[in-house]
């Protein structure tokens, strides 16, 4: 029986794309964007809601709340969703990474420190395999946080129309 070239991969298992892979899936900052559409939109809502611990003060500062309740909830809300935009923009990065790691036919690890960094070049079963890993599970994730910063830019846009009428 021929030995898979999986076995024979002189790349550390914990810089192996696929690995890297599923340690991000299983984290629990990165695992957000895999949750169903309810708990995603809960996280994402978390988030905002926690930023208005910065924004308010901020936005209170800016315009008081009883004499500019309109422009003290628009400009609170906007340092609320920037701060969510970094989240997002955080999550966005990783996927983005393993995303590159696993498309790429060659994987740069180091086996023990940064002055001997290797290339190993992916069998065409493992890039097959990866490349059909990125294409059900990690665009789909890619396509969806790249919805939510349209949906934000949106929504931002629509707060800047109101700012210009109140």
């Amino acid at each position: 029986m021929m030995e898979s070239s999986v076995s024979v991969c002189p790349v550390p298992s914990e810089q192996q794309p696929i690995n890297e892979y599923q340690e991000l899936k299983e984290s629990w900052f990165y695992s957000w964007a895999t949750l169903e559409v309810g708990s995603y939109g809960t996280k994402i809502a978390w988030v905002w809601g926690w930023s208005w611990l910065v924004a308010g003060p901020i936005a209170a500062a800016s315009f008081a709340p009883m004499k500019a309740t309109g422009k003290f909830f628009l400009f609170g809300a906007a340092i609320a969703g920037l701060l969510m935009t970094l989240v997002l923009l955080r999550l966005y990065l990783g996927w983005w990474y393993v995303r590159s790691r696993l498309v790429n036919p060659t994987v740069f690890y180091e086996e023990s420190g940064w002055y001997d960094g290797q290339t190993w070049i992916k069998p065409i079963e493992v890039l097959t395999r990866d490349r059909l890993l990125v294409t059900y599970q990690v665009q789909p994730i890619l396509r969806r946080l790249v919805r939510t910063f349209a949906i934000l830019a949106a929504i931002f846009s629509i707060g800047c129309i109101v700012w210009v009428f109140l």
